[in-house]
């Protein structure tokens, strides 16, 4: 059934398997980032890695677009080669806004559930890189269709961990600003799974067009 290979011209998947990557590597320097946060050197060094990764995949998806301007024949759908490598993109973009935020507003602690979120996502994007690596062949589809299903999930995690991080947070936490703080990073936070989530729909769409 599932016997069939996606045309090559291009190098779109090896495009898409770089991104990948750089997402799967910004993920675990969020991850490290929230448990480490109280070590002011250690919070540098993930900072700056989450920003090495999302300058490396902006550079990807500006070779892809441009790629496909230039490419007749495409492995599938051009629209949605499109709006991958873009959802792609916007997971990183979110990423690097957490990082970003939690050093704009001087964040002074992170709670257990911001660790949480952040480790939840880099579930997430461990399973896109996983989805994304094995798009190449359609005789990966019924695997990549369980992988997208492992990222609902998975996002739904996330939406219940936000619910119970912001109800704890506003019956408990009685600074006001640490509240606004938080409560921006932990819906960053969630926001990440929902792109993961918006990436694996595109996916399942693609798979699903061409088995």
């Amino acid at each position: 059934m599932f016997g069939r290979l996606m045309p090559r011209e291009g190098n779109f998947f090896e495009l898409f398997d770089q991104h990948a990557e750089h997402i799967a590597t910004g993920s675990r320097a969020l991850a490290r980032l929230m448990s480490d946060y109280g070590d002011v050197a250690a919070r540098r060094q993930h900072i700056d890695a989450i920003d090495r990764a999302e300058k490396d995949a902006d550079k990807v998806t500006h070779e892809t677009v441009t790629l496909l301007h230039k490419t007749f024949i495409t492995p599938f759908d051009r629209d949605d080669i499109h709006s991958l490598i873009t959802r792609m993109d916007d997971i990183l973009d979110l990423i690097q806004d957490v990082a970003e935020s939690a050093m704009l507003y001087d964040l002074q602690r992170i709670s257990p559930e911001a660790q949480q979120l952040a480790e939840i996502n880099e579930m997430c994007c461990d399973r896109v890189k996983a989805a994304v690596n094995l798009l190449d062949s359609m005789e990966n589809a019924e695997t990549i269709l369980k992988i997208c299903t492992e990222i609902d999930r998975l996002e739904s995690d996330a939406d219940r961990v936000m619910r119970s991080a912001m109800s704890k947070l506003f019956r408990d936490e009685g600074d006001v600003r640490q509240l606004i703080k938080l409560k921006a990073i932990y819906e960053l936070l969630e926001a990440v799974s929902d792109k993961c989530e918006d990436v694996a729909n595109v996916i399942e769409g693609v798979v699903l067009e061409n088995a």
